[in-house]
């Protein structure tokens, strides 16, 4: 090939790939943009819009646009919703033409023009004179409506839409927020309602301590829900000033809130006048100070208000970290057990060492973590010894790094409330003294046989059992895994098995615990039946390891015999627990 040749082609490329960028960043744009503009009645952009009229027979909405967004002008001055006001600008300034209906039209109130039922107005950058739309009557279809720029004669059809915009309520305008504020910089709230008086101050993020009338720990949680649901609520309705008297919203006596924004300096404050509910609307009345306007706010915000220094304490009785405690030890009159958490298991280490069940030991630490007063006796540490100097129970709880415990004392109290019987708690060392629901004595008098592990068969996945070998009246039924869930019969002959039954017979084996110990060291095996046990069920493993082998006896009563058959001891298991067992010789041949 020449050098000519190879220039020409050359030039072809380069030609071809520049026309392809130029169609691509330039002429493709271009056509896009005059597409997207074609058959509008207005070729300006939502962003460029500065200001928003709507001047309707009865009243005139007057919009701006702000650095922080919109602002209401008129009727009232107001923050704007930013979401309601975008949507209209956008769809206003989107709107196109359907088509001209009459050029010079000599009656104008034939399509709703004259009056019109709205005039819409758009200061716009960068243009000296707005834009200004008369909007009439829908067509007779009502899918169209009449409008008509100011200044040309021709009147036109737009989309309904146009009509629906133009004629939206005051209220869709306004910012429906109850109150504008970020809770993360509330540093503390005054409460006044119906002369229950106090305040509440925020030592930290979400720690929160009341510190008028008296000095208390304040519950965090209602605090966070109360400025959570006043952060997100909406204005359900706005009332105009002068609609009825501050009487007639139960505003001429109102609860007042004040939220206290930022410190020193910067210190600022929102106050809000609650008024009475309004039961048929689900709402509350409410008015921010210095603002006419009278609110109608979600009644679920008046809810959880917190109007009691009672009801804002802390109820918690024992503060620990769950996660962080490595040692208990629980007194009662039944006992002492101590525990301590091994890896994310937990070991009885006193009266003798014993593997605990790590699932009734964390239900007592959640029993004593979700302990909540009913009420309070009284207040400092001194009481806590007054009332408690002989307990109950006692329960110690060591976290991670702590050198003392958190000790827990409790005991019996003839006080009722609500009805029930209540007991006295305190935590050694600290205030207050609380009342408690009496049962919590009951859930945390735990001794080393009630949180001992009671597993019959010792801990296993069932993903690793590969084999599962039945022996029951001497005849043996081997079944097999087959991939990750099915099940096939290989003893005493080749075939299906109901994988449903052999899952049913791993649960049951997993899940059996024994109510008693028949025998400890297993003496005497006969007189439980084990010594010919009824039925063997092992569990093995990949390369038929066994995982333990589990035999069961003779009943007596509710209650059946069993022991791995690698260990002495022997159980009494509720025989409910072992119906499936039993039947698993022929149940599971498919």
């Amino acid at each position: 090939m020449s050098w000519k040749t190879i220039a020409a082609l050359l030039i072809l490329v380069l030609g071809f790939g520049g026309y392809f960028y130029y169609d691509t960043y330039w002429l493709t744009p271009a056509r896009d943009k005059a597409e997207s503009v074609k058959g509008r009645l207005w070729t300006v952009e939502a962003k460029d819009v500065d200001a928003l009229t709507i001047k309707r027979a009865s009243e005139t909405i007057s919009l701006k646009r702000t650095d922080a967004g919109w602002e209401m002008v008129e009727p009232v001055k107001a923050r704007g919703d930013r979401g309601s006001i975008d949507e209209v600008v956008t769809s206003l300034t989107t709107a196109r033409v359907d088509r001209e209906i009459a050029s010079n039209p000599p009656k104008l109130a034939e399509f709703g023009l004259d009056p019109a039922a709205a005039q819409v107005r758009l200061e716009v950058k960068g243009r000296k004179d707005p834009l200004v739309l008369l909007v009439g009557a829908k067509s007779p279809t009502g899918a169209w409506v009449y409008a008509k720029e100011d200044g040309k004669p021709a009147v036109v059809t737009l989309s309904e839409v146009t009509a629906r915009d133009v004629s939206r309520p005051v209220g869709d305008f306004r910012d429906k927020s109850i109150v504008a504020f970020d809770k993360k910089n509330v540093t503390a709230i005054d409460v006044d309602v119906e002369g229950n008086r106090f305040s509440v101050a925020a030592d930290e993020p979400g720690k929160w301590r009341i510190v008028s009338p008296s000095v208390y720990r304040a519950d965090g949680d209602m605090v966070a829900d109360f400025l959570d649901k006043l952060e997100s609520g909406k204005v359900k309705e706005f009332i105009a000033a002068g609609a009825g008297s501050p009487a007639q919203y139960g505003l001429d006596k109102p609860s007042k809130v004040t939220l206290w924004i930022g410190k020193d300096k910067d210190r600022s404050s929102k106050v809000l006048l609650f008024g009475k509910t309004e039961a048929a609307k689900q709402g509350v009345y409410l008015v921010r100070e210095g603002e006419p306007d009278v609110l109608l706010v979600p009644e679920e915000i008046w809810k959880v208000v917190p109007k009691t220094v009672a009801a804002l304490r802390d109820k918690v009785v024992v503060a620990y970290a769950y996660d962080k405690a490595n040692r208990v030890e629980l007194s009662s009159a039944r006992g002492t057990v101590t525990l301590e958490k091994q890896g994310n298991d937990w070991k009885i280490t006193a009266p003798e060492a014993l593997k605990a069940d790590s699932g009734a030991v964390s239900n007592v630490l959640w029993k004593i973590r979700d302990l909540r007063a009913t009420g309070f006796l009284a207040d400092s540490p001194a009481d806590v010894a007054r009332y408690l100097a002989k307990p109950d129970v006692t329960a110690r709880i060591w976290e991670e790094g702590a050198k003392e415990p958190k000790t827990l004392l409790m005991k019996s109290s003839s006080e009722k409330r609500g009805g029930a019987p209540t007991a006295i708690a305190g935590v050694e060392g600290q205030g207050p003294v609380a009342l408690v629901d009496a049962k919590a004595i009951d859930e945390v008098s735990r001794t080393a046989a009630d949180l001992r592990d009671r597993a019959v068969f010792p801990a296993f996945d069932m993903g690793d059992v590969k084999r599962v070998r039945l022996i029951s009246a001497g005849k043996a039924l081997v079944v097999d895994r087959v991939g990750d869930n099915d099940w096939k019969v290989v003893e005493p002959a080749k075939g299906p098995a109901k994988e449903v039954k052999v899952s049913g017979l791993l649960l049951a084996v997993k899940s059996l615990r024994w109510k008693e110990i028949a025998s400890a060291k297993g003496d005497d095996a006969s007189q439980y039946g084990l010594d010919k046990p009824l039925l063997e069920v092992s569990l093995l493993k990949s390369g038929d390891a066994e995982l333990g082998t589990l035999q069961l006896g003779k009943q007596n009563g509710e209650y059946t015999y069993a022991r791995l058959k690698a260990s002495p001891t022997i159980y009494a298991v509720e025989e409910k627990l072992v119906g499936d067992l039993r039947k698993a010789p022929s149940d599971i041949p498919g």
